[in-house]
């Protein structure tokens, strides 16, 4: 696997990043992993709340390589440098299938006697997806929005769907240890409907959607994917069949949000 140079290091002596023409605010380079610090930086993290107009002000950092997303360091269990972060126990997503990952998870979470139901349908995009993410950001980091404490980040990542990978996220440890198999997933969705990561915490991840299933048929065939990528989202939800799923939290929405346990 070929990887890009991690612009992240040039942070060190320039906090403002300057050097690769931005203008960042206040933050920190994370390197802390669950056995150490990482032989490079991670990500940087700002020190302060994030606003309103703070993810759009990050977007030229993407000709650098590095992508934003939010993180939620107020929901208990701290910031990234308290994670536990592994990205030493990740592989590549491009070494991993999407719909082979997804029917592994099914045939493991799904009741016996229910095969796999195979993946959904593309759907059409006709919305630039990083503008629809930049809105969701907007919409998380607004007063009353539903992340606790969120903060602006940048990741050394070719694309948003390797964020978790990037940093040896282990939020969904519990149900899958090599997070590039989510990953892989995570690229297809971007591929098939538009997603971007938008926001990481501890154990939860969300995703803005440029083009959701606008019908039930496509939304119910969605949710089995949901199902067999976070069976938390559906088994442990306030919507507690994929049926239900699929019509509150899939059918014209533009934003999915998972746990793990």
């Amino acid at each position: 696997m070929a990887t890009l140079p991690n612009p992240l290091p040039t942070l060190a002596a320039d906090p403002s990043g300057r050097a690769l023409g931005l203008h960042l605010p206040a933050g920190a380079l994370v390197d802390t992993t669950d056995e150490g610090p990482w032989h490079e930086p991670l990500l940087w993290c700002a020190d302060e709340r994030a606003v309103p107009g703070g993810w759009t002000a990050l977007e030229p950092a993407r000709r650098t390589g590095l992508l934003p997303v939010v993180l939620d360091v107020g929901d208990g269990h701290g910031g990234p440098d308290r994670w536990e972060l592994a990205p030493g126990a990740v592989s590549y997503p491009g070494d991993h299938d999407a719909e082979e990952v997804l029917a592994e998870y099914w045939e493991e979470y799904a009741a016996e006697g229910d095969a796999w139901p195979g993946p959904a349908g593309d759907l059409p995009q006709d919305r630039d997806p990083d503008a629809v993410a930049a809105g969701i950001a907007d919409s998380l980091l607004s007063d009353g929005g539903p992340l606790k404490a969120p903060h602006l980040a940048l990741v050394p990542a070719r694309r948003s769907a390797d964020i978790p990978t990037a940093i040896g996220w282990t939020g969904p440890a519990n149900h899958e240890g090599d997070t590039a198999r989510l990953s892989a997933v995570l690229r297809s969705w971007e591929d098939r409907f538009g997603i971007r990561v938008v926001a990481l915490g501890f154990d939860h991840l969300l995703v803005s959607v440029a083009a959701p299933p606008t019908t039930v048929t496509d939304a119910e065939a969605l949710a089995a994917e949901h199902f067999a990528f976070c069976p938390a989202t559906i088994g442990q939800g306030s919507d507690p069949t994929i049926e239900a799923y699929a019509a509150h939290q899939i059918l014209d929405r533009p934003t999915w949000h998972f746990w793990w346990d």
